[in-house]
């Protein structure tokens, strides 16, 4: 009986390719129950090494965004808590605030603390010192 070389291969492949299908459907399956997530909204790049699997939002480790875990779920989750962390400013910056109202407050501007999109206009036409049309 004569074995065909491309068994092994194709075997292989198959393998990789019902691996990828099963993540696919994990990542489906943690997006939807988490859907206001980074990893819902941004779809982060999956791949398996070292028994690990990473999460990946940009061109590389060294410049993107990355979750790594020991399931999809876990890497997807590190992502999410990595997107977010990137979101905040730093520990330093939040303490700052006090001095940035009180150097505003030598112009005369003061910084507003309510979010809309009114009052936003009108900080913005404080500092800038144009008139912001109706």
């Amino acid at each position: 009986m004569r074995m065909n070389k491309n068994t092994g291969q194709d075997s292989h492949r198959q393998r990789t390719r019902d691996y990828a299908v099963t993540a696919m459907e994990q990542m489906e399956l943690y997006c939807a129950a988490h859907p206001g997530s980074p990893s819902a909204v941004r779809h982060p790049r999956l791949s398996f090494r070292s028994e690990l699997w990473i999460a990946l939002l940009g061109p590389s480790l060294e410049e993107g965004i990355v979750g790594i875990g020991p399931t999809v779920a876990a890497a997807l989750r590190a992502f999410d808590t990595q997107y977010s962390a990137g979101l905040r400013p730093p520990i330093g910056v939040v303490k700052d605030l006090g001095a940035l109202d009180r150097r505003l407050k030598k112009f005369g501007v003061a910084r507003r603390r309510g979010r809309n999109d009114k009052s936003d206009l009108n900080s913005f036409a404080e500092v800038s010192g144009s008139t912001w049309p109706a």
